[in-house]
């Protein structure tokens, strides 16, 4: 596919591109699990203070956890992961890092 030059410093490059390239810089996800120990409360504050989330995006992410066993709360390079992961599993809740399934 080629790639159009309106500027020699500016590359414009097709939508589907532009989406590739954007879940190549970030092909990490954190997933945080369920389990029947920590209530709605602790993970809620949690997501806020560790992965910086709203109130309502950590009670949604709650919830899918809940529900469906696990859920990709945040997504970004294994370096901007690691230590929210490791800060949520020292809060005893279990969190990992994941390859994204698209690569």
């Amino acid at each position: 596919m080629a790639v159009q030059l309106n500027n020699p410093r500016t590359v414009e490059l097709p939508e589907m591109e532009t989406d590739l390239l954007t879940a190549a810089e970030h092909p990490y996800s954190l997933i945080v699990w369920n389990d029947e120990v920590n209530t709605f409360e602790w993970v809620i504050e949690t997501l806020m203070e560790i992965c910086h989330h709203s109130p309502e995006q950590a009670e949604q992410c709650a919830m899918i956890i809940h529900t469906q066993g696990k859920y990709a709360v945040k997504q970004g390079s294994y370096e901007e992961l690691k230590p929210m992961c490791d800060a949520i599993t020292e809060r005893g809740i279990g969190a990992t890092i994941e390859v994204l399934s698209e690569f």
